[in-house]
Parts: structure tokens; sequence; C-alpha cells
């Protein structure tokens, strides 16, 4: 999508390794007429799509926990408690996340429902994520999950109260962004009149 009050003049590609990394220089015009020349460097890694699997009878979620090295780089230990996601690698969001649950829980879903989309980090990095919602039942599990070790993933799979997972939002345990906004989504359209509590995390059996 164009915009007149933008014109490019150069894009540089600074690394194009793990995933694309340019330095763009262009002219911005500000909303008093006047225009500015900027640079800004813009990480490329394609969009993604990310989903809560919830059971309203359980009053339960499907979360996964994994080490990500550039939280541990900024002060955490690195563990993060997320929702299952992937990028899209040209399929589909529904395509993409039905094979991304299953890969990294364990759960073969076949009914998502996407409830939005947003930037995630719109100062530096172009993706968009798709956010969805399924429901899970127990007998829906057709593996043990944990990801793709020629990948670099080795995860763990867990089964929390809806109400646990928002207290550990609430005290810093899960400090995931998406995560953060499916489960509130959750609490405000799946689960209305959610409260949280204290439990102590349990891994899924």
């Amino acid at each position: 999508m164009q915009d007149a009050r933008v014109r490019i003049h150069n894009v540089e590609i600074l690394s194009d390794d793990w995933y694309l990394l340019k330095k763009t220089t262009f002219d911005y015009q500000r909303r008093d007429g006047a225009w500015q020349t900027l640079t800004r460097e813009t990480y490329d890694r394609g969009n993604g799509a990310t989903v809560l699997l919830y059971n309203r009878e359980r009053r339960s979620v499907i979360l996964i926990r994994q080490f990500r090295f550039p939280t541990y780089g900024n002060g955490h230990d690195g563990f993060l408690i997320e929702t299952a996601a992937g990028l899209l690698d040209q399929a589909s969001p529904e395509e993409r996340i039905k094979a991304e649950a299953e890969e990294e829980t364990g759960y073969r879903v076949t009914d998502v429902r996407k409830i939005f989309e947003a930037f995630m980090s719109p100062g530096s990095v172009t993706e968009k994520l798709y956010f969805f919602v399924a429901e899970y039942e127990p007998k829906l599990r057709a593996g043990d999950g944990g990801g793709l070790a020629e990948e670099g993933e080795d995860i763990e799979v867990l089964e929390l109260a809806l109400e646990q997972a928002l207290q550990m939002v609430a005290d810093g345990r899960i400090a995931d962004g998406k995560t953060i906004m499916l489960l509130q989504y959750a609490q405000l359209h799946l689960f209305p009149g959610a409260g949280t509590t204290t439990d102590a995390i349990v891994p899924e059996k």
C-alpha cells in the first residue's frame, strides 16, 4: 500500500541470514506539510499465527513453555510460557495454526476461530500476527507435542486452569504479549466472570 506522504529513496539489506534486516531511507511529509528525511531499520520474518486452546467444561487452557534467547539476553530467565504459535511460511493462517498446535502441544484441532489481527512490534518488526481460539478435549491429543528438535524447539506442554493462568499474568510468571492478549480475551469472552487463583503450575499429564 502506497501513501503520497512517503517517498522511499534507498533500501539497504543489512542481513539476510535467519530473516531479512533492511535499512530504509525515506522522506515523510508531516501533518504541517513539511518534509522530513528519516532512516529506519526493519526486520522481516514474515507473518505468523497463534492460538489459545481452551476447554469450557474443565475451565482450562493449554499453554507451552520454551526457551527464548532474546528474552534471556534482556534479563529474563528465558523460559517463556506462551500460546502455541508459528510463522505462516506461505500457508494460510488457519492451516498454519492447526499444524503448529499439533506440532507444539500434541492436540489436533479442526475448528479454529480467528478473533483479530495485530502488529506486535511495529517500530521495527514487519510481522502481523493472526490470533485464534479453539476448543480442545483430551481425546483430541494425537501426540506428545514438544516441537521440532531440528529447529531447536524443546517445548513443555502445560494444562492450566484459566484462573491460574490469569494469576500468572498478574504476578509476572506469564510475560509474553500474545499470550496475555489471548488470556484476557478468554476472560472477557470465553469464560466471563473468571478471576484468579494462586494455585501452583502443574505440567499436563
